[in-house]
């Protein structure tokens, strides 16, 4: 593992890694964001979802260092709160580290699902050309001409209209293929352009000639040489769809309310906002945009680390 992480440090992406501030602070903040929300049972100072340590006479209680904040001694309770509570009692920073773990998975999987579609299908439009060209790249255009946000909540609204008294699993996988559907469109576009490329230089032209099958050359050969954009491309991707998620959690189409993320929290904070209660939704906000800037910050790192032209 040492070795390894050795070997990765002394490459020319390790390299440019170890030379970029921005790429080191943003890849902080998403370890330490990633680790809060993985190991919420371990390192949240409240369970904010465990009905039987709630108290409710500690419902919006103010953060624990702004100067109106109450001391424990007094009845206040405030000193417990780092980052206050909501509505019901619950600890905001508790609240923080399981709703980034919605957050944080349901991006994720939406993107893992759309890189797969989006590789598949771009490999056969590059590598196939014709008919199954013309055909994807139609269907990537129809799917292009619909808003992604309006695509993903009428499939998330659909959903939970046809099952309303679903589990939980159904609700968060209705929502992960809402937002998968539009989203490897980006990929198949990207893989396509790359494959059409690889696919007439001599490398694949000698496996043809020795008698390789085709889906071998795709999978062997050109395959390997078009991944880089896509990765790229996916770690931007995991912080629009992880905004898309919040949006629709926003709009109340989201993730189940039994289990809140960070765009439920922000949906319940706002109710709150203009009565003074500004800590409720401003800090799963804060939350929301260290996630998703710390990964765009990473996403750009990468892109540049992986362009030849740069180094």
């Amino acid at each position: 593992m040492i070795t390894t992480l050795t070997r990765w440090l002394d490459s020319d992406i390790g390299y440019s890694f170890r030379t970029s501030p921005v790429a080191i602070g943003a890849a902080l903040v998403a370890f330490v964001c990633i680790f809060c929300a993985l190991f919420a049972e371990l390192v949240a100072p409240h369970a904010p979802f465990n009905l039987t340590t709630l108290v409710l006479d500690h419902a919006r209680l103010e953060p624990s260092f702004t100067a109106h904040a109450v001391p424990a001694d007094m009845g206040g309770g405030t000193r417990q709160y780092l980052l206050g509570t909501d509505d019901q009692g619950r600890d905001i920073l508790s609240t923080l580290m399981y709703g980034a773990r919605i957050s944080l998975a349901v991006g994720f999987a939406s993107v893992l699902i759309s890189v797969v579609v989006g590789v598949v299908l771009g490999l056969m439009a590059g590598f196939l050309g014709g008919w199954v060209d013309s055909f994807l790249m139609r269907l990537c255009d129809v799917m292009l001409s619909f808003p992604p946000i309006l695509v993903a909540l009428l499939i998330a609204g659909v959903g939970r209209a046809l099952f309303p008294n679903a589990h939980d699993s159904l609700a968060f996988g209705v929502l992960i293929v809402s937002i998968s559907l539009t989203g490897w469109v980006q990929y198949a576009r990207t893989v396509r352009g790359s494959t059409m490329v690889e696919r007439n230089k001599e490398y694949v032209q000698a496996a043809r000639v020795t008698g390789v099958a085709p889906l071998r050359i795709m999978t062997g050969h050109v395959l390997p040489n078009v991944l880089g954009p896509v990765m790229v491309l996916a770690t931007i991707q995991v912080a629009t769809a992880i905004i898309t998620e919040a949006t629709l959690s926003f709009l109340g189409v989201g993730a189940p309310p039994t289990s809140p993320s960070l765009g439920t929290l922000i949906r319940v904070g706002n109710d709150y906002l203009f009565s003074g209660e500004w800590w409720i939704t401003i800090f799963p906000g804060l939350m929301l945009i260290l996630i998703a800037l710390s990964v765009n910050l990473l996403g750009d790192w990468l892109r540049d680390a992986l362009n030849p032209r740069l180094r």
